[in-house]
This record gives C-alpha cells, structure tokens and sequence, in this order.
C-alpha cells in the first residue's frame, strides 16, 4: 500500500467516509475532522508508518508538518519517512 493510499485510509476511518470520497486536494475541516479527529488521525499515522510526527496539537499553526490538505499530510510523511533511512 502507498503512503498515500494508508493515509487516505487513516484520514477516512476517523472521518467515517469512504476513501474514495477524500481527494488531495481535501482539507481536514472539509472532511468533518476536528480537533480530537486530528489528534487521533496523527497518532494513527505515527503508528502505521513508525515516525514522530513533529506536530502540537495545542497551537497547529506552530508546527513544521503541514496540515492544510491530504497531499501536503502525504508529503510531509513522506519526508519524514525518507529522514529515517
């Protein structure tokens, strides 16, 4: 599975939509995603893929991952993905 398709997969579990509803270009707002939501879809991509995702829940502007969007979530996993190796 790709990195893209698992967090797709993430993404719509804790939105309780089918992955096929959820494009890159969708924000997590416009998916129904809140707060307690996000906080969750972050600790499940941590677990799938093993990283540390550099992410504050209390101010999420103040962080270096970028959330705005299932691509910019995608690539920002898969930077940190690839500073592993």
């Amino acid at each position: 599975m790709t990195v893209s398709a698992k967090v797709i997969e993430i993404i719509a579990e804790q939105a309780m939509l089918d992955p096929a509803d959820i494009t890159h270009d969708s924000s997590l707002q416009d998916l129904g995603i809140d707060s307690l939501g996000l906080v969750e879809s972050i600790f499940a991509i941590e677990e799938a893929f093993d990283i540390s995702v550099p992410f504050n829940a209390n101010d999420p502007s103040d962080s270096d991952f970028d959330i705005t969007s299932v691509a910019s979530i995608v690539a920002g996993i898969e930077r940190l993905i690839a500073e592993q190796k």
